[in-house]
């Protein structure tokens, strides 16, 4: 069964993100000093007395906001809640009950879902202050007191949520899933994609450049399988990185990265290619994920009979370095080629885990050798005794030799360019390894 839904809401700066990542026990969510921080729904598993459940933080609600950024931040929050099995309302001793804490109760109370009371900030160990008993007023029942910093409460916290949790049904979730983390640099149209996929405004989308901050996930399920999409916020020079916030996303667009199967590289097709384009796809092509370059905003571009070919060679010479990687023009605008998008995702994902039998790649290797001879140096020829698969995610394989010296890129590349052939290696990269004959380090 699909795990039940948490969500913590409250009004800005009360310490959500700090106490989210406290109780997941990892610093996912970006926790600063400024108000506003978490602008988008971030999710992360939790676990408390063998009970599993998703937990979801969300930007500050301002409920009469009419500032566009805030009030898509509320948006959001009211998604959140009305995905939720149980609500978790957080609140600050320090400022203490105040008009918004009443407003977003009475709009919880109103969703009919079960809600948790925690008064965030109580640090001290002990009967709570006499402040503390001002938000039985908002009519939730008993408050808990939290301290999300030093984690006190935070067990007797977890106990009240997992009261309401709804019963588990024995069945476990099908499938194998893919990540799949949309990367980037800021404004080429990452979280309109997401949108489109999943049919919601499931990001925050604005005009105004680093918009997304945190990396988002949304579960999606189609023809071509089970898919968790991973949108970042815009990878930029990292001279134009001034703001602290904004360095944090950057670390977060790689960690995204790094738990991704795949990664769509997006470019702006009004825009062209970019030396930051260049930058983020190395990210993606060092980390050896699968990749797909995705040409957004293809709608918009004037066509005649020729572009798209002109457009295509254009960017093979660009992303020379990743030559393997397949490219896919589309809108997420329109919607134009998405579903195309996931079959190159599934196909990629499946050529990035592939394992080859030794005894195939070794007859692979042989009809190589016999089209293009190894290369030879003051007449020693390079031997190539066998090679075999070491690992997945990237396929990287390690070859046993006479002489690494020998071993030319020159070569390396053509017997990658035979073994992607032969076994449709599209859109992944390869590795090899090296290893002279006696030598017994570790592959």
């Amino acid at each position: 069964m699909a795990k039940p839904v948490v969500a913590i809401v409250g009004r800005p700066n009360v310490g959500k993100s700090t106490l989210f990542n406290k109780l997941i026990g990892q610093r996912l969510s970006i926790v600063d000093d400024t108000p506003g921080v978490t602008r988008d729904r971030i999710y992360g598993d939790c676990e408390w007395e063998g009970r599993k459940f998703s937990l979801v933080d969300t930007g500050g609600i301002e409920p009469s906001a009419n500032d566009v950024i805030l009030s898509q931040m509320r948006a959001q929050a009211q998604l959140a809640i009305d995905a939720a099995d149980v609500i978790v309302l957080v609140t600050d001793i320090r400022s203490g009950l105040v008009a918004t804490d009443a407003d977003i109760a009475a709009m919880l109370l109103k969703s009919g879902r079960p809600v948790v009371l925690c008064v965030n900030k109580c640090d001290s160990v002990g009967e709570p202050p006499a402040d503390f008993y001002e938000f039985y007023n908002l009519g939730l029942g008993d408050p808990v007191q939290v301290s999300s910093v030093h984690g006190h409460g935070t067990g007797d916290l977890l106990d009240r949520v997992i009261e309401y949790l709804p019963e588990e049904d024995g069945r476990e979730e099908e499938g194998e899933l893919i990540r799949v983390a949309i990367i980037g640099k800021p404004n080429v149209g990452k979280s309109s994609l997401v949108n489109r996929i999943s049919g919601e405004n499931r990001c925050i989308v604005s005009d105004i450049a680093g918009t997304t901050r945190d990396a988002i996930d949304t579960e999606v399920e189609n023809a071509y399988g089970h898919f968790i999409l991973i949108d970042t916020a815009g990878l930029r020079r990292r001279n134009k990185v001034d703001d602290s916030i904004e360095k944090y996303s950057v670390i977060r667009a790689q960690m995204a990265i790094e738990r991704a199967d795949v990664c769509v590289i997006m470019i702006d097709a009004t825009v062209g290619f970019t030396d930051q384009d260049s930058k983020v796809a190395g990210l993606a092509h060092e980390a050896g994920k699968g990749c797909v370059i995705a040409v957004n905003k293809w709608d918009a571009v004037e066509k005649d009979g020729n572009t798209m070919t002109a457009y295509r060679k254009k960017l093979e010479e660009d992303f020379s370095f990743m030559s393997y990687a397949p490219f896919l023009f589309l809108s997420a605008k329109t919607g134009q080629r998405i579903d195309r998008l996931f079959e190159l995702i599934k196909h990629v994902a499946n050529s990035n885990a592939m394992r080859i039998a030794t005894g195939m790649l070794n007859d692979v290797l042989a009809q190589a050798t016999a089209r293009v001879q190894p290369p030879t140096d003051k007449g020693k020829r390079l031997k190539i005794y066998y090679m075999t698969q070491a690992s997945t995610k990237p396929p990287t394989f390690v070859c046993f030799v006479n002489s690494a010296e020998l071993f030319h890129f020159s070569y390396q590349r053509y017997l990658e360019n035979r073994i992607r052939e032969t076994f449709g290696l599209e859109g992944t990269p390869v590795r090899f390894i090296v290893r002279e004959r006696g030598d017994k380090s570790s592959v």
